[in-house]
C-alpha cells in the first residue's frame, strides 16, 4: 500500500491548508455566534471546487478518488466543524448515492449542478422509528401512473434548510421488510415537500439539521435510485462509502487539537517552567499523537481499499467508530491541557469538544458500528 500523495492532490491539499488558516479560520467565532456560514466563505468554497470533489471530471466536479478526498477531508477537518460538515454531508451521503448508483440522465440533470454547489445535496433516511434500526421506515411510497406519492416524515437531516436535493428512503412495498424500501431522487421544489423546524445542536453552529414532511409528494418514476426495493443496501452502501471520509474529518480536528495543544504546553508557564516539562502533561500529548497515528494508518488504509474495490464493510465501520472515540478522548484531553481557558467559549477547544459529541452518533452510532463489525467477523469466520 502506498499512501503517497500525486502531486495535484499535495496541490489542492496546500490549497485547502491556506483557504482554511487564511479564511474560514478567520470568521470561526463569527459561525459560532451567528450560527450562518458567510457567503464570501461558501462562493470561494464553490470557486475552489469544494463541492464537487466527489462527482466526476465529466459532471464538472474534481473526481478525487477516496484517498485523494480523504486528504482534502483531513485539511477541512482542522476547521470550524459545522462548516466542514456542510462539505462533507454534500460530497458524502449527499451525492455519493447519485454518482454511484444514478442512471445516466439522473446524472446528467443533478451532478453538474452539484459539483458547482448551485445545488446542495442531503441524505433523508432518519425518522422518529427509524434511527439505527433503518429498516423501521414509516415514510411509504405509492406507485400511480407515472410517478410515486410519499407520504412521511424525517428529521435530524442535515443540510435540510440549504439542501436542493434529497436522497429519500420510502417504503414501497411493505409486505418485503428491508426488501421493500426504494430509494428516491426528490427535488425541495416537488409538490408536497415542506420543511419543518430547525432542530437546535449541541454543536455543529452552521451546519443546519432540521425535519421534513412529505404530503402526497410526487416524485417522477424516473426518480428512483437503484432498482425498487434496493432502497435499504443503498443506504447501507451510501453510509459505508462516507466513513472513511468522516474518520479523515475526525481525523483533521484531532491532529488540530494537538498543535494547539502543543503550543499551548510550551507557552504556559506554571511552577517555573512550561507545563510541557511536567510529565503528567507530556504523557497526555503523547496518548494524543499516538492515537492520532493510529486513525490515520487505518483512515487511509480503508480509503485505499475503497479504491481498489475491496469489501471495506467492516474496516469502514471500524474506522468510524475509532474516529470518532479518538476524537472525543483527543478533544477531553486538549480540554484538561489548557486548564480553565479550555472551557472557555472564547478559545476554540470549547467549540471542538462540543462538536466532537456528534460523531458517536450520527451516520451509525458507535454501538451500530460494533454490531456490523460483529456481523462481518462471523461470515468471515463461518
Amino acid at each position: 500500500m502506498d499512501f503517497t500523495f500525486s502531486e495535484d492532490i499535495e496541490l489542492l491539499r496546500k490549497a485547502v491548508r491556506d483557504f482554511v488558516l487564511n479564511e474560514v479560520e478567520k470568521v470561526a467565532m463569527e459561525i459560532e455566534e451567528t450560527d450562518e456560514i458567510p457567503n464570501h466563505i461558501a462562493r470561494l468554497s464553490k470557486e475552489m471546487g469544494l463541492f464537487g470533489l466527489s462527482i466526476p471530471e465529466e459532471y464538472g466536479g474534481l473526481g478525487l478518488d477516496m484517498v485523494g478526498k480523504c486528504a482534502i477531508y483531513e485539511e477541512l477537518g482542522k476547521t470550524h466543524n459545522g462548516y466542514t460538515t456542510l462539505i462533507g454531508a454534500h460530497t458524502g451521503i449527499g451525492s455519493v448515492g447519485i454518482v454511484e448508483l444514478g442512471t445516466a440522465e439522473q446524472k446528467q440533470k443533478y451532478l453538474p449542478k452539484m459539483a458547482s454547489g448551485e445545488w446542495i445535496g442531503a441524505f433523508a433516511l432518519t425518522e422518529p422509528s427509524a434511527g439505527s434500526n433503518a429498516a423501521n421506515l414509516k415514510t411509504t411510497a405509492v406507485k400511480k401512473g407515472d410517478r410515486y406519492i410519499i407520504n412521511g416524515s424525517k428529521h435530524y437531516i442535515t443540510n435540510a434548510v440549504c439542501g436542493n436535493i434529497f436522497t429519500v428512503m420510502a417504503v414501497t412495498d411493505p409486505t418485503k421488510g428491508a426488501k421493500g424500501i426504494t430509494s428516491f431522487i426528490v427535488e425541495k421544489n416537488f409538490p408536497g415537500f415542506k420543511l419543518g423546524a430547525v432542530e437546535r445542536k449541541m454543536g455543529l453552529r452552521g451546519s443546519h439539521s432540521a425535519e421534513l414532511f412529505f404530503e402526497d409528494m410526487e416524485v417522477p418514476e424516473e426518480n428512483v435510485l437503484g432498482a425498487e426495493g434496493s432502497g435499504y443496501v443503498n443506504a447501507l452502501k451510501i453510509l459505508a462509502n462516507g466513513r472513511a471520509g468522516l474518520a479523515a474529518r475526525n481525523l483533521g480536528s484531532c491532529q488540530k487539537l494537538l498543535e494547539m495543544s502543543m503550543d499551548y504546553a510550551l507557552q504556559r508557564v506554571q511552577f517555573g517552567k512550561p507545563i510541557f516539562e511536567q510529565q503528567a502533561v507530556q504523557h497526555m500529548l503523547s496518548d494524543m499523537a499516538m492515537e492520532i497515528e493510529v486513525l490515520r494508518a487505518m483512515t487511509y488504509r480503508v480509503a485505499w481499499m475503497g479504491d481498489k474495490e475491496m469489501r471495506v464493510v467492516k474496516e469502514a465501520a471500524m474506522a468510524k467508530l475509532y474516529g470518532s472515540e479518538v476524537y472525543n478522548r483527543v478533544a477531553d484531553l486538549a480540554v484538561q491541557i489548557h486548564g480553565g481557558i479550555g472551557y472557555m467559549r472564547d478559545y476554540p477547544i470549547e467549540r471542538f469538544y462540543r462538536d466532537a459529541r456528534i460523531t458517536k452518533i450520527y451516520e451509525g452510532t458507535t454501538q451500530i458500528q460494533k454490531n456490523i463489525i460483529a456481523a462481518e467477523l462471523k461470515r468471515e469466520f463461518s
